[in-house]
């Protein structure tokens, strides 16, 4: 049964999931999801090794250029869970012509978008990473492949809001195949177009920008293919190709939240970053291990917490706000008892994790600190997470905003900074902060949560 699951999942077998015995849903749901993650983390690590092995200036091209795209993947993120909430809207009340014309609206909002944003970079390419305090040589060389970054970011945008669209349908075997086409064909064309074959001697670090906007614009053509042929529930017909610009302003109510909640984030993880660089490079290498072994552990987590997105979407499409809630309570169970679970494996072996990623014994042991206090909290972080997804599910993504600005701005930056040098623990101040604060991030999410007016959410 268990394995005829896992292959109905691969397959995307097309399911009614306000129907469907919720355990099987989220089994269903949350393994594409998954998958679809760990190829993305998976392809992050990958290019980054090859880009530095080209030295120091791309390895910084790279950084700085991505510390300014991060604007472009928050609207992406934002439309991202426009598109779930609208789709699995319109499949919960079976209206699936409608679904085929919001998604039309949000290839018109993203492609709109990402234009007008490559132009920009394209255009203003060497100022950005002036802007950003690269030095002239980092500007030199790396204005190229920052022109071909923002050129190629309207796949970087299309990829996020098809995906979300796809999981909004309850497809999310198509958002995991995209995405390991696009990062596959990435991480085969990194070392090709990079350091060249044969006679070919390679592009350098243009190459690695090549790479990553063709192998993302494959995954593109997969999703659009998908979308256009006919052979599913969301698909794109002709009477769905005209402009309405009331689906595009409900896509815009929604993403503002979801871009926020993605900034806000990203400003609070940028400020902490910043505060540990003042501990010496041994300091900030151990806190970049730390929370690079922990995301794997993660992933499986933010999985589910995308199946309960869709279930709630459909679920109160489906006029069944009752079902939605049970699917995130269990959904919360199952999370909850991952969590757990991962959390033993980090307090008995956290010397042995860092170890295996560092023998340098000053960082070593930063890492293994970081791992053992974040993850007291991730049982916490289980709830916070699922939870956050339930409101982006309902369409209701400024509550998950405004809490992230309470939390994270308002407790999580200046706790750490008290903790780290009014009380001088260092890095030990940050890493209980995070902890502390995701934790009671979770809290005031399960007191918004259990008031229910998500329920009411119309989109």
């Amino acid at each position: 049964m268990t394995w005829q699951l896992i292959k109905d999942a691969l397959r995307g077998k097309e399911q009614d999931f306000t129907s469907l015995s919720l355990k099987t849903a989220i089994f269903v749901l949350a393994i594409p999801m998954i998958l679809e993650m760990m190829m993305e983390s998976a392809f992050a690590v990958v290019d980054i090794f090859f880009v530095a092995k080209l030295g120091e200036h791309a390895i910084a091209t790279v950084g700085l250029t991505e510390s300014v795209v991060v604007l472009v993947y928050a609207m992406g993120f934002g439309i991202s869970m426009a598109a779930t909430a609208l789709i699995s809207r319109r499949f919960g009340e079976k209206e699936y012509k409608e679904a085929g014309a919001a998604a039309f609206q949000l290839l018109i909002v993203g492609g709109v978008i990402s234009i007008v944003l490559g132009v920009l970079g394209w255009i203003f390419a060497p100022d950005i990473l002036g802007l950003m305090g690269a030095e002239t040589k980092v500007i030199e060389t790396g204005v190229s492949y920052t022109r071909i970054i923002f050129a190629g970011n309207t796949a970087i945008m299309l990829l996020f809001l098809l995906n979300g669209a796809f999981r909004g349908a309850g497809q999310a075997h198509h958002a995991m195949r995209s995405l390991w086409i696009a990062n596959g064909l990435n991480m085969i064309l990194d070392p090709i177009l990079i350091f060249g074959v044969g006679s070919f001697s390679g592009f350098g670090l243009e190459g690695a920008a090549i790479a990553t906007t063709f192998g993302r614009g494959v995954g593109v053509v997969y999703q659009l293919y998908h979308l256009f042929n006919g052979k599913h529930k969301l698909k794109i017909l002709k009477e769905n190709i005209a402009i309405s610009w009331e689906i595009i302003k409900k896509i815009m109510e929604i993403a503002v939240g979801g871009m926020g909640q993605f900034l806000i984030d990203s400003v609070s993880w940028i400020a902490l970053t910043r505060m540990n660089a003042e501990f010496g490079s041994a300091s900030l290498a151990g806190f970049t291990i730390a929370f690079r072994i922990l995301i794997f552990t993660l992933l499986p987590a933010w999985g589910l917490s995308g199946a309960a997105s869709t279930l709630v979407g459909q679920n109160l499409g489906a006029k069944q706000p009752d079902r939605a809630e049970k699917a995130v309570w269990m959904t919360t169970r199952y999370t909850v008892i991952f969590m757990a679970s991962v959390t033993g494996i980090y307090l008995l072996f956290n010397q042995q994790l860092a170890g295996f990623f560092t023998d340098i014994p000053e960082v070593r042991q930063v890492a293994a600190q970081g791992l053992w206090v974040v993850v007291l909290g991730y049982v916490f972080f289980a709830v916070g997470m699922v939870l956050t997804q339930a409101f982006n599910g309902a369409g209701d993504t400024k509550t998950p905003a405004w809490i992230n600005i309470g939390v994270l701005w308002f407790i999580e930056i200046p706790l750490a900074y008290v903790l780290a040098f009014t009380f001088g623990l260092a890095h030990l101040g940050i890493f209980i902060s995070i902890s502390f604060s995701h934790s009671f991030h979770s809290l005031v999410a399960l007191y918004f949560f259990r008031k229910g007016k998500w329920k009411l959410k119309e989109v």
